[in-house]
């Protein structure tokens, strides 16, 4: 059995880099593509995977070229796939970048992940209860998320619910989880605080708490850092100056998977959140998502300076 488990989707991301979108009805020039493995799951794993942990990824995959590329990038970054093949394709993603910021806007489309459901969890779930930290995010249906932090909740595993893209939670789902890791879009969709600046980051985190988040709500602040809110303490970790920013696809997975691999060694939580932002801040140095993940030795040297 493996220490972490991700439960999430694998998609092949198709990057368009150009000065702007186009508007509805325009075709633009744009000023580079790149194909490569994407989706929030399959990016955590291989984070957590490059980082040094011990990691098994959990999904649904098409017998097709894409499922091949996860295969592939998931063996180059050491994870343990656990997968079902089906007949459905396997996902992709558009992803626009903006070629002066290196900001994104996506399109998901999951694919065969689409068809996780309570049942594909339910018959895994030995996997789940013996790792000692479970990540689900939200781009798999929401029932088969649900369903796995239950059965982590109930065989004593951490449980990780980067709540991403933003969606409304069931009722209670919040209490299944020891950290919830959103971003500032993402913790406003789920408390209804806007999170502008550091004391709405607080009041955000203090609703998540109140809302059943069992060890500390961590929220993920951009070139900021993260804030990691408990009940006993609140204290924002700095992001890094690990160099010139070029891509920021993927830094969220890059801080989520590394955080689970560090809180999977043992470190305290706050030390895993500081792991986390070094990861983060090494990937938006390079282009990607998946293939900007660092390796350890990277975070290491990084940490150290």
């Amino acid at each position: 059995m493996n220490d972490i488990v991700v439960l999430g989707i694998f998609v092949a991301d198709t990057a368009f880099r150009a000065d702007r979108q186009p508007r509805m009805g325009e075709t633009i020039l744009g000023k580079g593509f790149a194909l490569g493995p994407g989706g929030k799951g399959s990016n955590q794993a291989v984070a957590a995977g490059r980082a040094g942990g011990d990691v098994a990824m959990m999904t649904r995959l098409g017998r097709d070229t894409f499922g091949e590329m996860a295969r592939q990038v998931w063996a180059d970054a050491g994870v343990t796939p656990l997968v079902e093949a089906g007949d459905t394709a396997t996902g992709a993603a558009f992803i626009f970048l903006d070629a002066k910021t290196g900001d994104n806007a996506i399109i998901v489309y999951p694919g065969a992940a689409g068809e996780i459901d309570a049942g594909f969890v339910e018959a895994r779930a030995a996997a789940i209860r013996d790792a000692k930290v479970f990540v689900t995010q939200l781009e798999q249906p929401m029932a088969a998320a649900e369903r796995a932090l239950e059965i982590a909740r109930d065989g004593g595993t951490v449980t990780i619910l980067n709540p991403a893209p933003a969606a409304k939670l069931p009722a209670g789902m919040l209490a299944l989880c020891d950290y919830v890791t959103p971003n500032e879009t993402e913790a406003e969709a789920l408390t209804g605080i806007a999170v502008a600046d550091l004391d709405g980051a607080r009041r955000a985190g203090d609703a998540l708490l109140a809302a059943g988040v069992a060890r500390a709500a961590v929220l993920t602040l951009g070139p900021q850092g993260a804030l990691y809110h408990s009940a006993e303490r609140s204290q924002l970790v700095p992001a890094f100056d690990a160099g010139p920013v070029v891509e920021t696809t993927g830094a969220g997975d890059a801080f989520n998977g590394s955080f689970a691999a560090a809180l999977a060694a043992g470190r305290d939580p706050l030390d895993a959140v500081r792991f986390g932002c070094a990861t983060a801040s090494l990937s938006v140095t390079r282009p990607g998502a998946a293939a900007s993940m660092p390796a350890r030795a990277e975070i290491d040297a990084l940490l150290a300076r």
